[in-house]
């Protein structure tokens, strides 16, 4: 439930703190005091839209924090658990909107997107506003509202990833089937193409051996030259490194004994002459074997030429050229695949739709049984509310065909009759606004209570009724909140006497500037509230002893 409200440079509103406990709690105040504002800085806590009229006139940002007590709602838990943002029994929503109209999310401080305000709000608070009549009047809604009310979501979700799984498979059909043609082209060019890669059969490891080689039969006069001159300095010219160096070892070899540095010179130069005789038969091995061959340079160039054309050909490095081979025979198999796999996807298509509609025929079933429940539920409240001649049901129209919907095998209509003798007629047909404020007001309060939420707000919903009727709507709302925590804004002091808790919303002007609070009213306060609802400013012996009598009877 929600414990706790802030509201900085919102609105009119520079400040503005609450606290709610369960119960009902009634939020009054004159009009135009600012007492929708609480709920308006709620909702966009709970991913309601944001845009930058709602910042507070000469501020930068306008930042709104609720806390909710979570404990129990498992649902919320489990959900804040999966993606580590839960914080213990509480939970934080934060939403910060700029002067630019940009706009910020915070779940327990860490920042999120606004759907996952939207997903969790979802399961935290469930406002119903004067205008809720207007959604109502939407089929859609008119199926939420039903299924939420049976308790079948579940079931109802199902149904639509069924339904989801259908269509994205009969796309793909439909995809093959129109691109036969697009498929047999493509595959001809790709076996083309893998033929001709195939055929070249380039090697691991191939172009860097061919470039080497082609360096080194390309230079061969240069590398023999430059070999034997090498060759002559080493072991074979007049003077040459062998001979100096046999001098010098000879010559250290009689007085290397007298000194451990001349010992450690001899046997330097020793290993030095071995090194140099080791280098001189690896460079007469070379000249010995090295043959220049034109017509193995000539193939080696063919080949690297063949392996650089075809690279520009594809348009990748040479050395790519086998992975490329890879890929197109991996996209040729695919091919081949959802070629050879059509009969199977279309038996595959048979089975969703066969899945789907076993599903969408148990929803039918439970919407029959939950629509008869919520007819009469519904009757009753209206009854309460001065219209039990009013006639409600809730019509299951079925498709009339094998389609595949994803709200399942019928749409919802919620159908009145207000007057004895008329037929059964849309909501959206009735012509009276007070009428269809009742009814919805019936409506809300039916599905209010198999609701899981356990927040539900009701801005203004008793617009338009008053006296009797408005006393039942407290009543139905008092009801409520003993099983959870209702808020509730409104004008009516019927509605008001029966609230747990009282909230007195206050507009003042200091210095030019408009301030907006909310009051927790102890019972002498509410006294005087009740009283200035029913007899207006001046508070007289009779509005209070109408007010005390109110309270009493309330509670």
């Amino acid at each position: 439930m929600l414990t706790h409200i802030s509201i900085a440079n919102f609105a009119i509103a520079e400040h503005l703190e609450a606290e709610f406990q369960k119960g009902m709690t009634v939020i009054t105040g004159e009009t135009g005091a600012g007492k929708s504002i609480m709920l308006d800085a709620a909702g966009l806590t709970l991913g309601d839209r944001a845009d930058a009229g709602m910042v507070r006139s000469g501020s930068d940002k306008a930042d709104i924090h609720a806390t909710y007590e979570i404990d129990s709602i498992p649902e919320a838990k489990k959900w804040l658990q999966e993606r580590e943002l839960l914080a213990g029994n509480e939970c934080l929503l934060r939403r910060v909107i700029t002067r630019e109209g940009r706009s910020r999310s915070y779940i327990n401080g860490r920042p999120v997107t606004l759907q996952d305000l939207k997903v969790l709000g979802s399961m935290l608070m469930d406002i119903h506003s004067q205008h809720a009549h207007q959604s109502l009047l939407k089929k859609e809604q008119q199926q939420r509202l039903l299924d939420e009310y049976a308790g079948h979501q579940t079931l109802a979700t199902e149904v639509q990833q069924a339904g989801k799984q259908y269509h994205q498979l009969c796309q793909r059909l439909q995809s093959l089937s129109k691109n036969t043609d697009e498929h047999n082209a493509r595959q001809q060019l790709l076996s083309y193409q893998i033929e001709e890669l195939e055929q070249l059969a380039l090697q691991d490891q191939e172009l860097e051996q061919l470039e080497a080689e082609h360096k080194q039969l390309a230079n061969g006069e240069h590398l023999l030259s430059t070999n034997q001159q090498v060759l002559n300095l080493c072991t074979d010219g007049d003077i040459n490194i062998s001979q100096q160096l046999h001098t010098a070892v000879n010559l250290l070899e009689g007085i290397a004994d007298s000194s451990s540095t001349l010992s450690n010179c001899h046997q330097m130069l020793s290993e030095a002459l071995l090194q140099i005789d080791e280098a001189s038969n690896d460079l007469n091995y070379f000249s010995n074997n090295f043959e220049q061959d034109p017509a193995r340079l000539q193939w080696v160039e063919e080949r690297l030429s063949i392996i650089h054309d075809t690279a520009r050909k594809h348009r990748c490095q040479p050395a790519l050229l086998p992975e490329l081979l890879d890929n197109l025979q991996q996209e040729r198999h695919q091919l081949q695949g959802d070629e050879h796999n059509l009969e199977s996807l279309q038996n595959e298509q048979q089975a969703l739709k066969s899945h789907y509609q076993t599903l969408a025929a148990k929803l039918s079933q439970k919407r029959t049984k939950a629509a008869l429940k919520l007819q009469k539920a519904v009757e009753t409240h209206l009854a309460e509310l001065s219209m039990k001649n009013c006639q409600f049901k809730i019509e299951l129209n079925p498709h009339g065909d094998e389609s595949v919907a994803l709200g399942g095998n019928e749409t919802i209509n919620f159908l009145v009759n207000t007057n004895p003798g008329q037929s059964l007629q849309p909501l959206a047909k009735i012509a009276s606004g007070g009428e269809l404020s009742r009814i919805s007001l019936a409506i809300q309060v039916s599905t209010a209570k198999t609701s899981a939420i356990p927040t539900l707000v009701f801005d203004e919903v008793d617009v338009g009724i008053g006296g009797a009727t408005a006393e039942v709507v407290g009543q139905m709302l008092r009801r409520l909140g003993e099983r959870g925590q209702v808020i509730c804004v409104t004008h009516q002091p019927q509605v008001a006497s029966q609230g747990h808790h009282h909230l007195l919303a206050n507009k003042s002007i200091k210095q030019k500037t408009t301030a907006v609070e909310l009051q927790a009213l102890d019972s002498t306060s509410k006294v005087d509230e009740i009283a200035r609802m029913l007899g207006g400013i001046a508070i007289s012996k009779h509005s209070r002893a109408h007010a005390e009598e109110m309270l009493s009877i309330a509670h």
